[in-house]
């Protein structure tokens, strides 16, 4: 089973429409696929037509006390499920905090489920906590969709530095082009330019389209209703550059 973070510090950056259609994408290709909404505003779970509610709430699933396969739901695809958000999820460093080793928490609770699933997705609330640290240490790769701007790219540089401190488990650090407009000149200058950066990245560009945008009002991955569309072309294109960077 392959753990792969969709995770940006920066909001409003595609991170969720990038887990969900990544998603779908390895479901067409024959994957158990479990996408995990860590969010608690549950733009994921929303998009799965899956209400962003836990039983119970968030705290005893991630002490441990409630296993997570109890709360996956299917979704209207067989073969790719959802752990939904909650709201408490917003309380989720204070749950791991009490925990033994809480930054090796969320690859416990994952553990269990390697014989169900080939992937699973974990689409990351924006930020850098102690439940990133959980992330970094869980995930086999980072997924950081990165707008082409000037402060974005910065931003990319300090998470790469502090995902490769001395002493960390290093996910691999797979970054992207996102919500690219080519008619916007610092975007094509920066897609097309300083070949030492954009060796950086994955080949895969998302650009900044209307189609994604209309996620929230279809409900599914854009692979479903706009197939032939050049969003889902670039989002198969970014899945088949991710799979085989992670060995899937």
């Amino acid at each position: 089973m392959k753990i792969l973070a969709l995770y940006s510090i920066k909001g409003g950056v595609g991170k969720t429409a990038g887990a969900v259609n990544l998603a779908h994408c390895a479901w067409r290709d024959g994957l158990r696929t479990l996408v995990w909404d860590l969010d608690p505003q549950g733009a994921a779970s929303f998009y799965f037509r899956i209400r962003a509610k836990v039983k119970g709430g968030g705290r005893k699933l991630i002490r441990g006390k409630r296993p997570l396969i109890d709360q996956i739901r299917g979704t209207d695809f067989e073969g790719l499920d959802l752990l939904p958000a909650d709201f408490s999820y917003r309380h989720m460093d204070q749950d791991l905090e009490v925990t033994r080793r809480p930054v090796r928490q969320l690859t416990q609770l994952l553990q269990p489920l390697s014989d169900e699933y080939d992937l699973v997705l974990l689409d990351c609330a924006p930020s850098i906590t102690l439940v990133s640290e959980a992330v970094f240490v869980a995930a086999d790769a980072l997924l950081v969709p990165t707008i082409p701007t000037t402060l974005s790219l910065r931003t990319l540089d300090r998470l790469a530095g502090h995902v490769a401190k001395k002493g960390r488990r290093r996910a691999e650090l797979l970054p992207f082009f996102s919500m690219v407009d080519r008619r916007k000149k610092l975007h094509r200058r920066i897609c097309d330019g300083d070949e030492a950066r954009r060796g950086k990245l994955l080949e895969a560009v998302i650009p900044n389209a209307t189609i994604v945008e209309q996620m929230g009002i279809r409900r599914a991955p854009v692979g479903v209703w706009a197939a032939r569309s050049a969003a889902a072309s670039s989002y198969r294109k970014l899945w088949r550059e991710v799979r085989e960077r992670v060995g899937l």
